[in-house]
């Protein structure tokens, strides 16, 4: 009986002390990525912890939309984050509230999840160890805030404006306000007991080139004309075709190709292709890094 006191009493203790602790912070800040993950919202764990802390009266924001006063006191919040402990055949969370000098404030208790599916084993988990923060009351102190270590004032050095263009100035300000609040966000973020969706449309640098004109797959390009009476008469072949002229000499080789009228082409001092193109016989092969495109005068 005494022992079980005695716990009691060490768990109140505890939790007493844990919410003076987090009463003197004003926000949970929540990774977009936990280091536990690889990729962003993964699971959608960052979008489930915001929106837990939330309904617990914490002011959860994410990391990348920081307010004013957090920029610059970063003392002013806990950075949430995960701690997976999982095994093989379950998932095991534990939240930790970490302060400005990496310090573990707080240590939730260990949620686990039996689910096979990622997503669904960690929402149990987190959500079973979130259950440490239920019945705390959170209630931001304002602690943090009331030790001010400087104060700058240049009311003294501030020349007098006329009243005409101190008005100016008002009138742009104003302007410039309203302009910018018309843009469009660049983080838009839901978090609801069903739907946790983040999405941030923060302008990326493009990896697309401009492209550059093409270049020529080759220095030059030579064509010949055929002589009128160089005519080469096709003997069929068991590959292809050779070409004889007059006398008869068999002038080059043709070998069938994959392709309709194109034909791999040898003589006794060239190598290249021969292809029909707009009713005329072309061989076509490479001399001295040149390319040449001879017309030939074929009879089949």
């Amino acid at each position: 009986m005494k022992t079980v006191i005695a716990l009691l009493f060490t768990f109140i203790g505890y939790s007493t002390f844990a919410q003076t602790n987090l009463d003197d912070y004003k926000y949970i800040i929540v990774p977009k990525k936990f280091d536990a993950f690889k990729n962003m919202n993964e699971y959608q764990t960052s979008t489930l912890v915001k929106y837990l802390f939330t309904g617990k009266d914490f002011n959860a924001v994410y990391d990348d939309n920081l307010p004013e006063d957090l920029k610059f006191n970063r003392c002013l919040g806990l950075s949430a984050d995960i701690q997976d402990d999982s095994s093989m055949f379950s998932t095991k969370t534990i939240i930790n509230l970490i302060d400005c000098n990496d310090e573990i404030v707080f240590s939730s208790m260990q949620g686990v999840s039996k689910e096979k599916q990622y997503k669904e084993a960690y929402n149990e988990a987190i959500r079973e160890a979130m259950r440490s923060f239920n019945g705390m009351n959170y209630t931001y102190s304002g602690k943090s805030e009331k030790n001010e270590a400087i104060t700058v004032d240049f009311r003294n050095d501030v020349k007098k404006l006329d009243a005409s263009k101190a008005d100016k100035i008002i009138q742009i300000e104003k302007t410039t306000e309203v302009v910018s609040s018309q843009k469009e966000p660049t983080v838009i973020s839901k978090e609801t007991e069903k739907t946790q969706y983040y999405k941030d449309n923060t302008p990326v640098e493009s990896n697309i080139k401009k492209t550059e004109a093409e270049k020529p797959a080759f220095k030059s390009l030579e064509i010949k004309k055929p002589s009128a009476k160089d005519m080469w008469y096709a003997q069929a072949t068991d590959n292809g075709f050779q070409l004889v002229d007059s006398t008869p000499k068999v002038r080059m080789n043709l070998l069938k190709s994959s392709a309709d009228n194109v034909f791999m082409a040898k003589t006794d001092t060239k190598n290249g292709m021969v292809y029909q193109k707009e009713g005329n016989w072309i061989f076509e092969y490479y001399e001295n890094d040149k390319l040449i495109q001879e017309e030939l005068n074929i009879k089949f």
